[in-house]
């Protein structure tokens, strides 16, 4: 089985193509911007004509499509999460038609969630920030194109190696400066939304059972922790696995994103029934394997 992965070097791509090269008879391929990249591959500019030339030469049996922004303005979110994935399915139909498209969406495609109530994968869709919308264009871009494919809705992943750029990597990063100094605060912003957090090694886990299941798989899939854990939890986790003795300070103004979606949870149940997948890893665990990774990529 050949498998073409579009981001292979990014936080989720690095799991990702770890899964993958696990697979008996699996010869994974990475697509990316990278310099060690076996395919020099910008979903952000390329044009689908270039693109389809790639997929030709490649020829794959699956593409999985790790690559996606989660920061910088509208624009710059639009090219990667939502042209990107229009121009792949483009190409793919052009040069690879029967191959399968694993595509990693977002949790933040739903928007503001009811507490108590885990959105399945029919809920509303309605986000509220530029991030979300662009990764739900991209989700529709993948399901409206005719190709045997499946979005993994991705819930707020953690582990090893998290980037400084998510909230877990930067609390990790914040926690290190800080060390053991009874004197050091760490002024944070609001702490009291609920988020579902999933081991990024989870997520990988999911990848590959979606990459290599026997039937095409539903058109989208949670992937998630299932649970809904105030982000102060987790916070306070790692502080006390970092051994921090300093004070932590929450703003109480509370932050726009914050107000805006201060509760969400994704109902897991179909991806078990569909791919036979559940998170493997606790939220503790998690924190374990990032604590003891460097924190940063």
């Amino acid at each position: 089985m050949r498998i073409l992965v579009l981001g292979h070097s990014g936080y989720l791509g690095t799991h990702v193509v770890a899964g993958l090269r696990a697979v008996p008879g699996a010869q994974v391929l990475g697509g990316g911007r990278s310099a060690g990249a076996d395919h020099h591959v910008d979903l952000a500019a390329v044009r689908p004509e270039q693109l389809a030339e790639t997929l030709a030469a490649v020829a794959p049996d699956t593409v999985v499509n790790c690559a996606g922004a989660t920061g910088g303005d509208a624009v710059g979110l639009a090219e990667v999460n939502a042209r990107g994935p229009a121009v792949l399915c483009a190409a793919l139909r052009d040069a690879a038609p029967a191959a399968r498209l694993v595509h990693l969406g977002s949790a933040a495609e739903y928007g503001p969630g009811a507490p108590d109530a885990p959105v399945t994968e029919s809920a509303p869709t309605s986000p509220t920030a530029p991030y979300g919308a662009t990764k739900l264009a991209g989700t529709v871009a993948v399901t409206a194109s005719g190709l045997e494919a499946v979005v993994l809705r991705v819930g707020n992943p953690v582990g090893p190696g998290a980037p400084a750029a998510s909230l877990p990597g930067r609390i990790t990063a914040l926690l290190r400066e800080a060390g053991p100094d009874p004197e050091a605060v760490l002024r944070l912003g609001d702490l009291s939304a609920y988020r579902d957090f999933v081991d990024v090694r989870d997520v990988a886990r999911a990848v590959v059972l979606a990459a290599t299941a026997d039937g095409p798989p539903p058109p989208v899939l949670n992937i998630g922790g299932g649970r809904a854990v105030p982000v102060r939890e987790l916070v306070r986790a790692l502080a006390a696995r970092a051994g921090f003795r300093g004070r932590i300070e929450e703003s109480t103004g509370g932050s726009v994103r914050s107000a805006r979606v201060s509760w969400q949870c994704s109902d897991i149940s179909a991806a078990e029934r569909a791919l036979g997948w559940r998170p493997a890893h606790t939220l503790q665990e998690a924190l374990a394997a990032l604590w003891e990774s460097d924190g940063t990529r």
